[in-house]
Protein backbone atom coordinates (compact mmCIF):
# COMPACT_ATOMS: atom_id res chain seq x y z
CA UNK A 1 0.00 0.00 0.00
CA UNK A 2 2.42 2.70 0.84
CA UNK A 3 4.61 2.37 -2.53
CA UNK A 4 1.04 2.85 -4.67
CA UNK A 5 1.10 5.96 -1.99
CA UNK A 6 4.54 7.23 -3.17
CA UNK A 7 4.43 6.42 -6.84
CA UNK A 8 2.20 9.42 -7.82
CA UNK A 9 4.75 11.99 -6.25
CA UNK A 10 7.64 10.31 -7.05
CA UNK A 11 6.50 9.82 -10.74
CA UNK A 12 5.96 13.72 -10.93
CA UNK A 13 9.68 14.49 -9.28
CA UNK A 14 10.91 12.29 -11.96
CA UNK A 15 9.08 13.94 -14.39
CA UNK A 16 10.11 17.52 -13.26
CA UNK A 17 13.80 16.95 -12.65
CA UNK A 18 14.30 15.35 -15.83
CA UNK A 19 12.82 18.44 -17.37
CA UNK A 20 15.11 20.75 -15.74
CA UNK A 21 18.00 18.71 -15.79
CA UNK A 22 18.02 18.45 -19.60
CA UNK A 23 18.58 22.77 -19.46
CA UNK A 24 21.72 22.33 -17.46
CA UNK A 25 23.05 19.01 -18.70
CA UNK A 26 24.41 19.02 -22.44
CA UNK A 27 23.75 16.22 -24.68
CA UNK A 28 26.24 13.74 -24.88
CA UNK A 29 27.79 14.67 -27.86
CA UNK A 30 31.54 15.06 -27.53
CA UNK A 31 32.12 18.61 -26.30
CA UNK A 32 35.34 20.41 -24.94
CA UNK A 33 35.23 21.20 -21.55
CA UNK A 34 35.34 25.47 -22.09
CA UNK A 35 31.57 24.39 -24.02
CA UNK A 36 29.91 22.35 -21.60
CA UNK A 37 30.96 25.33 -19.05
CA UNK A 38 29.38 28.06 -21.41
CA UNK A 39 26.31 25.91 -22.22
CA UNK A 40 26.10 26.08 -17.87
CA UNK A 41 26.77 29.63 -17.40
CA UNK A 42 23.85 30.03 -19.65
CA UNK A 43 21.61 28.02 -18.13
CA UNK A 44 22.28 29.72 -14.99
CA UNK A 45 21.67 33.18 -16.24
CA UNK A 46 18.35 32.25 -17.87
CA UNK A 47 17.01 30.37 -14.62
CA UNK A 48 18.03 33.33 -12.72
CA UNK A 49 15.82 35.47 -15.18
CA UNK A 50 12.69 33.02 -15.37
CA UNK A 51 13.74 33.19 -10.94
CA UNK A 52 13.38 36.66 -10.66
CA UNK A 53 10.11 37.58 -12.64
CA UNK A 54 8.42 34.46 -10.82
CA UNK A 55 9.59 36.28 -7.24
Amino acid sequence: MAVNAVAPSLQRFVSIFSALRNHFVPTHSKRSAFAIHLHRLKAMGEWSAVSAALA
